[in-house]
Parts: C-alpha cells; structure tokens; sequence
C-alpha cells in the first residue's frame, strides 16, 4: 500500500486545520513580550511535516472521532514537538543553524528568547488539553507529560548527548529513540485514539505496537536522509550525525541493513493495524509515508 493522491488531499487539509487551530491557540504577536511571542509563532508555524497531529487525526479517525475533538491534542503534539526542536538546536545541545529551510529559532531571535520560547510551547500544550470541552482530561495530561519527560524525549536526549563518541550496540540506540522520538509519536497516536469511541485494552496495545514501530521507522529513515540527503531537500544540516560522531542506524549497522530494517518496521506497524481493517487506513498511508519519504 502506497500513499496515494487521496492520503495527499487528506493530509494536506489535516495539516492545514492544526495550522488554524496552532494560529488560534498562539498569543497574538502584538501582545507583550513582543519578542517572545514572534519567536513561538516563528517556530510553532514555520512549516513542517506535521506528522504527529496526522497521527493523532488518522487515530481519531480509527475511533468515529469528529476532527474538532482531535484539535486540541494534535495542536498539543505539535507544540511539544516544537518546542523539542528548539531546544535541541541551541548551542548547549546539538548547536544547528538550519531548521524548516529557515534558521533555527536562537538564531533568528537569540539564545535566551529561543530557550523562553521553548519552555512557553510546552506549557502552551498543556493549556491546550486542559481547555478540550470533552474526553478525559487527566489521562491525557499524563500521556504527554510522561512522553515528555525523563521517561519520554528529555530522557532520550539525555542519553544521545551523553553517547557523542561513543559506541551503542542496536538494543541500546533503539531504547533511546524510543525515548526521543518515539514516545511522542506513541503520546499522539494515543491522544488522538482517546477521542472517539472508548478503545478496549487490545486496541490500545496494537495501537503501541504501531507507534513503536513507526516512530523507530521515522528515525532509521531520519538517519538514512542525514547521509544521503542535503541541506536543500532535508531544510536542516546534512551530515550532522556523523560530523558529531553521534551513533546512529547507519553508523551500526550500514546503509542496506538501515534500508531493510525501515522495510521490516513498515510490515510490523501494518501488521499491528490488521485487527482494524478499512478504518485504520490512513494509519496505514502515513507508515507507508513514513517509510518512504526522501526529507
């Protein structure tokens, strides 16, 4: 199964209601510190691919969800992830110029601004699911408090900087980009599945199993790009890995093994949807897109 011209339809208009609805929840800019609300709009609407709020809507869709109750929680994953970027740009972290074919944020508005807008969207994901007018409220704050945390993606980032020049065997990297990327992309595919019907315990473990495997897809492809990609096609530093000296899939285990193991992690996320059937298609397109993108 490929993306086809209706996923990109889909896709598109999805991606472009949480823009709405990112624009909506934002301070406007004309609202002071002046300084700091530019620097959230400049990292929060500058583009990208927007892949956890269309979880997070694929997974409503999975549950009979009304797009306007998965808002709030794809708006949530996006701010979070955001704010991620942000901060793994800074000088202190992975120290990038280039993000979404713009500079990163501390470039553009510098280090403390940067830093500020950071700490101001993660909190902005938190009032976003504390103002939904439905579902349960306190479940949701803990899946993205707890994909955010040491046990989420401040864990997994803890971890990467710590192993710059040194040696992780496939089990210890994999841990770490559950982590760091994968909690999130589990945190939306949750949020999104809590807004519909209820889900049975099955349910929500196939739907980890899924998120388990794309989000590693997501990386294992991620670091693909980052050898065989450019600045131009990725909107970021290419060869940034490897100039750190950071383990990385290709670093361990080689560009062809990286390929086939992208290949088996496709197979496994669709095999966790198979319980589904017809309403978990565009779970299914967005692993296909996933696994098949080139930036």
């Amino acid at each position: 199964m490929n993306p086809d011209l209706a996923f990109a339809v889909w896709s598109g208009e999805r991606a472009q209601r949480v823009a709405g609805v990112l624009d909506a929840l934002l301070p406007p800019v004309d609202l002071a510190p002046r300084a700091l609300h530019e620097a959230m709009r400049y990292a929060l609407l500058g583009g990208g691919k927007r892949v956890r709020a269309l979880l997070a809507y694929a997974a409503g869709e999975l549950v009979q969800a009304d797009p306007a109750d998965v808002d709030a929680s794809a708006a949530a994953v996006e701010c979070i992830h955001a704010y991620s970027l942000v901060h793994d740009d800074l000088p202190c972290m992975d120290d990038d110029v280039l993000r979404r074919g713009k500079p990163t944020c501390h470039v553009a508005f510098g280090e403390a601004t940067a830093l500020l807008a950071g700490d101001a969207l993660q909190s902005l994901a938190f009032e976003a699911i504390a103002g939904r007018a439905r579902g349960e409220v306190r479940e949701q704050v803990a899946l993205l408090a707890i994909a955010t945390g040491s046990r989420g993606m401040a864990g997994g980032q803890a971890i990467d900087l710590a192993h710059v020049g040194a040696t992780l065997d496939q089990a210890g990297l994999e841990h770490m980009h559950r982590l760091k990327t994968g909690a999130l992309i589990r945190a939306a595919v949750r949020l999104g599945a809590s807004c519909g019907r209820p889900a049975a315990a099955d349910e929500n473990a196939a739907l980890d199993r899924y998120a388990a495997a794309v989000g590693l897809a997501f990386q294992v492809v991620d670091d693909v790009l980052d050898v065989e990609g450019t600045a131009q096609s990725l909107g970021k530093t290419a060869g940034k890995d490897a100039q750190q000296n950071k383990p990385t899939y290709v670093s361990l285990l080689g560009l062809a093994d990286s390929r086939a193991r992208i290949a088996t992690l496709r197979a496994e996320a669709h095999a966790a949807l198979a319980r589904f059937g017809a309403p978990a298609r565009r779970l299914n397109e967005i692993a296909d897109w996933i696994a098949l993108r080139t930036h």
